[in-house]
Formats: C-alpha cells, sequence, structure tokens
C-alpha cells in the first residue's frame, strides 16, 4: 500500500509539479489551493501527509495545521515554502509540523523529507536547522503577541481585503462579531490601520508578502 498525500498550494502549476515527482511512489488523494480547501481534504481522505506551503489564501498552512490538531486528525504535515524566516519555520514545529523544506531545494531534499517524516522522524532545511532547534530548545524565544484562532482568521482575510460583512460571511459569524475580533488584534497588537495589520500578518506567515 502507498502512502497516501494531501497537496497544497495557491500556485497550480507548482501542484502540477509535486504531483508528478511523488505519483510514482505516492497515491495523491487530493489537492487543495487555500487552506480551508486543505482542511476538508484532509477530514474527508485521512491521508498520511499533507505537503502545504505556509502562504495560502482565506487561511494560511499554519492555521490549517491548528485546526487540524485541534480536531485531532492524525496526519503530519511538511511546510514547503519560499520563507526562510527562523521564528515562523520554529512557531511551524511548536503546532505540531513534521518538516520544513523551501521551495528552493531541490526534488531530492523534499523527497528525503518525505521518507524521514513518514517513519516518523522530522525534517527541517539545513539552512535553517541549528537555529530552529535552538529556538524550540528555549520556549521563552516566541515573543509573538498571542492571537485566538478565530483572531488570527479576521486578521489574514482584513489583511487579503476582505469587508467585515464578507469575512462575516466566510465565517459564519455577523460582520459586527467579525468587528469584535478586530478590535481584539488592534487591542493587542497596537496597531491601528489596515496596511499596519497586513504588514504585521505578512510578517507572521498569515499571509503571503510577496504582492
Amino acid at each position: 500500500m502507498k502512502y497516501r498525500i494531501v497537496l497544497a498550494d495557491d500556485h497550480t502549476i507548482l501542484l502540477d509539479g509535486l504531483r508528478r515527482i511523488l505519483e510514482p511512489d505516492y497515491t495523491v488523494v487530493g489537492v487543495a489551493t487555500d487552506g480551508r480547501q486543505l482542511v476538508r481534504a484532509i477530514e474527508e481522505m485521512k491521508p498520511d501527509l499533507a505537503v502545504a506551503d505556509i502562504s495560502m489564501p482565506l487561511l494560511n498552512g499554519l492555521d490549517a495545521l491548528r485546526q487540524c490538531k485541534a480536531a485531532r486528525l492524525r496526519t503530519r504535515f511538511i511546510f514547503l515554502t519560499a520563507n526562510l524566516d527562523v521564528g515562523l519555520a520554529t512557531e511551524a514545529f511548536r503546532l505540531g509540523a513534521a518538516g520544513y523544506v523551501l521551495k528552493l531545494a531541490a526534488g531530492e531534499e523534499l523527497a528525503g523529507a518525505i521518507r524521514e517524516v513518514l517513519a516518523g522522524r522530522t525534517y527541517v532545511t539545513p539552512r535553517i536547522a541549528g537555529e530552529v532547534m535552538q529556538n524550540l530548545m528555549n520556549p521563552e524565544a516566541s515573543g509573538q503577541v498571542q492571537l485566538t484562532i478565530r483572531e488570527r482568521e479576521v486578521l489574514q482575510l482584513l489583511a487579503e481585503g476582505k469587508t467585515l460583512k464578507e469575512i462575516g460571511a466566510l465565517l459564519n459569524m455577523s460582520p459586527r462579531t467579525a468587528e469584535f475580533h478586530k478590535n481584539n488584534v488592534v487591542a493587542k497588537t497596537g496597531l491601528r490601520t489596515t496596511a499596519e495589520l497586513a504588514r504585521y500578518a505578512a510578517r507572521h506567515g498569515l499571509v503571503s508578502s510577496r504582492e
């Protein structure tokens, strides 16, 4: 029996390439182009592994992992990302990720990471492995403002340009409740303008900073 994998990235050309690389050895049971699709695919397919980007629309990869852990889903996560930020990688492992690979790496590195993770081990790209391990041994190193899952969801959608009405519809809440969560984010971060909130969200991996 081949291991079952779900792929997630907001670039379909990359998903096509990953499928071609992995399908000789694994069964790709689903693909997703945003974080909400990824969570649904994992809930439905129960794959052994998810290979996912961090910066994805509607729900980023880190919060997709949070939701899967909260639902006690056993799928292991490898993040395949362009982001070399040590703090972001540290946060990923603290949340329960099993692997962190850079998109600029060769396909052989991803293949090796998958083998390690499916064997029950963890993998972090060598370029930042030492710093990430040092951070993980120091629980005090985070320094991030602690936002709830709902606050993070609202922040990401605000940073993506959604209105409070649109956020309410996406998250099944009223616009007033969405505004309540936004105000909590403002109070906790000290940031007020949408531009400031968007920069904060990009810095912490909630949205892509490549625009």
